[in-house]
């Protein structure tokens, strides 16, 4: 299917239809990614993920020409990045460093997260961070427990630029980057304001029960059996379930003194929401904001999968009243 949407954008562009040629340039991204997803490591794999970039940069170029490449300097390398300008924007204006969680990538976060913010005239850093995207597929960064120092790299390039006002630098991630943001925030105090996009406190509790329904061959895991072992720069789950032991908010997540927003859906089948909950209550911000959609209201699911708009629109809107 991605092969055939890309053909698709292909002989839509030679029409001079650059528009519609965009479009499905980026819907065979989003195929090409779901479907490498599902491949252990090997060369498809990593064939698969550059066909992703490639169709994303095509689609994006089409589409969403305020998107423009980065590279964000991590130690003696970079991390790669998208950042979407905001339009609304005039002169130096708020911007929201945005990490992945465990399976997703910047492509997909910068349409995820990013276009309800430009329209608040909040510019987005969409960054593969260590364990992530672009920097684990090509890279091979695997992930880190004190993501503090991926995020001041972001926080870093962010205030070195002429169009972001370093006062109002935010962090927001999503699924499992409910532990990477907090805990970013946590070490980091010149964030101005943090998002959970999922709540995590105990990121191995969490594994414990994943692990579980992966072993009984259940399908609700939401991750291959192979994908933990291979973000974490492991051989295996044993080494990796030992590893994730440091992937905890405890004596964490007091130290957080930003506005903190906690967003997560009461049918999450991945992440359950009472680890929402406990973040929750273990941020020490004065400034703290839980928000649990419900199946009434829609986006119930994990990361408001079921109705995306809703958590976009309210993450926006909470970021532009705090930062």
């Amino acid at each position: 299917m991605a092969r055939k949407l890309e053909q698709a954008a292909g002989a839509q562009s030679a029409l001079g239809r650059e528009l519609t040629s965009g479009s499905y340039y980026l819907r065979a991204a989003s195929y090409y990614f779901l479907g490498e997803r599902f491949l252990p490591a090997c060369d498809e794999k990593v064939e698969g993920y550059r066909r992703c970039l490639h169709c994303f940069t095509e689609g994006a170029k089409r589409r969403y020409p305020n998107i423009e490449r980065v590279a964000v300097p991590y130690g003696d390398t970079t991390l790669p990045a998208w950042f979407m300008k905001s339009d609304c924007a005039r002169s130096r204006a708020p911007a929201v460093a945005f990490f992945d969680g465990l399976d997703d990538t910047k492509e997909l976060s910068v349409l995820y997260g990013g276009v309800e913010l430009a329209q608040r005239g909040i510019h987005t850093l969409a960054i593969d961070g260590p364990g992530q995207g672009e920097a684990l597929r090509l890279q091979g960064i695997p992930s880190r427990h004190d993501y503090e120092i991926p995020a001041a790299a972001a926080y870093d390039y962010l205030a070195g630029r002429s169009d972001v006002d370093a006062g109002g630098i935010g962090i927001m991630a999503y699924s499992m980057g409910g532990y990477y943001a907090p805990r970013a925030a946590a070490f980091e105090p010149r964030f101005a304001a943090c998002v959970a996009w999922s709540g995590h406190f105990d990121y191995h509790a969490v594994w414990v029960e994943r692990r579980k329904v992966l072993e009984s061959g259940g399908t609700r895991a939401s991750a291959p059996h192979f994908q933990l072992p291979w973000v974490l720069g492991v051989p295996d789950m044993d080494t990796a379930m030992e590893k994730l032991k440091d992937y905890t908010l405890a004596s964490v997540a007091e130290r957080i003194a930003c506005p903190f927003l906690v967003v997560h859906g009461e049918n999450d089948a991945i992440v359950p929401v009472r680890y929402a909950r406990e973040l929750f209550a273990a941020v020490g911000s004065k400034n703290k904001t839980l928000k649990i959609f419900t199946a009434a209201e829609g986006g119930s699911g994990h990361g408001q999968g079921d109705n995306l708009q809703l958590g976009a629109d309210f993450v926006a809107d909470w970021l532009a009243e705090n930062l």
